[in-house]
């Protein structure tokens, strides 16, 4: 993932050379300096400064006659591009204490975006920080501190802000998550990563997710379906092979609808019934509707064995079949009856697929609540998390 680069700068407006405190000047400073400011005023800043060095060589300045000079300065230099000239008059300006309320922190924000263009980023921080002591809400100034942290190399400090952050942007939880992979932050990039997916949802995000979830040490194979389930309702599949495992894990759980709605899907987006593996295609299509007329045909026997035997994996399998071919009420009924029994060989793994078929059934929040109280480490506790992910986004 690229590293994001925020384009905050300093605020430079409303920092005119006129507005002074009508005090009396020398004529020696007086002429110099109204030729300057006429200059600058001009856009000739660079001949502004110039005529300023006239009132340098006077002796025995007032801090008024000072604050005059380097406020003028201050004006010509940051538009001249001076960064050194600029810092030093800015930071005079703001310690005379001659400053309005008002005025005071545009000039500390513009101090601030100097050292940044400078990239004197010690000093950058320094007058981020203070602006942002003035004005904790200043969203521009916040933005440029974490900017400053990251170009700076304070990793830490700048995951801290990011961290702290209510809702953040895109670009932020990208620039947290790009730290995190310096950081080998793995548990740490993965929750950015969820709510990149979440808010965001780029193919990229998910199929990173995905990828992580099914390399996680622990992921249980038998998962792997769940997996392919989230990736089809993502966008994610695309190839031929991908359509013809997951409706080949489908029918190999029972599921042939589901296969059958699979295979009907890759034909739609053209990556089946073509090439020199047509033939191979339509196979499998056959194969997926007669094992379904099957099922429907032997269901009824089937559901009283599983319900005599109180076998939840076959009543939880079959329920998520029903589901799938459209007999909601009659499935769920089912899978509610196979995670109360609570032996399955893999209950989480039950409750995982109650929720996803309490989804395709539209009972959204039903499946959020079933959802939510999938536990464990082997990946259902995870792919529970991103279904929840999914359905929240739509």
């Amino acid at each position: 993932m690229a590293a994001i680069g925020f384009t905050a700068a300093a605020p430079l407006a409303g920092l005119s050379s006129v507005a002074y405190a009508a005090e009396a000047v020398r004529a020696e400073i007086g002429k110099p300096l109204q030729e300057a400011q006429k200059l600058a005023a001009a856009g000739k800043n660079k001949e502004a400064l110039a005529k300023l060095k006239e009132t340098d060589a006077v002796g025995g300045k007032s801090p008024n006659e000072i604050y005059m000079i380097e406020r003028t300065r201050a004006s010509a230099a940051a538009a001249a591009g001076d960064n050194d000239a600029a810092a030093k008059a800015f930071e005079t300006v703001i310690n005379s204490g001659k400053l309005s309320p008002a005025e005071a922190p545009k000039f500390t924000q513009a101090l601030a975006g100097i050292y940044y263009r400078a990239k004197d980023y010690p000093k950058a921080i320094t007058w981020i920080q203070r602006a942002l002591k003035d004005n904790p809400s200043d969203g521009q100034m916040h933005e440029l501190l974490i900017q400053t942290y990251y170009i700076s190399g304070k990793y830490a400090e700048a995951a801290k802000e990011l961290q702290g952050t209510k809702g953040a942007s895109e670009a932020s939880l990208q620039m947290l998550a790009n730290i995190q992979l310096k950081q080998n932050d793995k548990e740490g990039y993965v929750q950015t990563l969820e709510k990149l997916a979440g808010a965001y949802p780029k193919s990229s995000y998910w199929a990173d997710l995905l990828n992580r979830v099914s390399g996680k040490p622990g992921f249980a194979s038998s998962l792997s379906l769940d997996v392919l389930r989230l990736r089809l309702a993502n966008g994610l599949l695309t190839k031929p092979s991908e359509f013809m495992e997951m409706s080949q894990l489908a029918l190999q759980a029972g599921n042939a609808a589901e296969a059958v709605k699979i295979i009907d899907q890759g034909y739609k987006k053209g990556a089946l019934g073509t090439g020199s593996d047509a033939a191979r295609h339509q196979r499998l299509k056959d194969l997926a509707a007669k094992t379904q007329s099957e099922f429907e045909a032997k269901q009824p026997a089937a559901e009283a064995e599983a319900v005599k035997a109180k076998d939840a994996d076959a009543l939880s399998n079959m329920g998520f079949a029903l589901v799938t071919a459209g007999k909601a009420d009659k499935g769920l009924a089912l899978m509610e009856q196979a995670v109360k029994l609570d032996s399955a060989r893999n209950p989480e793994a039950a409750k995982l697929h109650l929720g996803i078929a309490q989804s395709i059934a539209g009972k959204k929040a039903a499946a959020l609540t079933t959802l939510k109280s999938v536990k464990g480490k082997d990946g259902a506790a995870d792919l529970a998390r991103y279904w929840t992910l999914n359905l929240n986004r739509s």
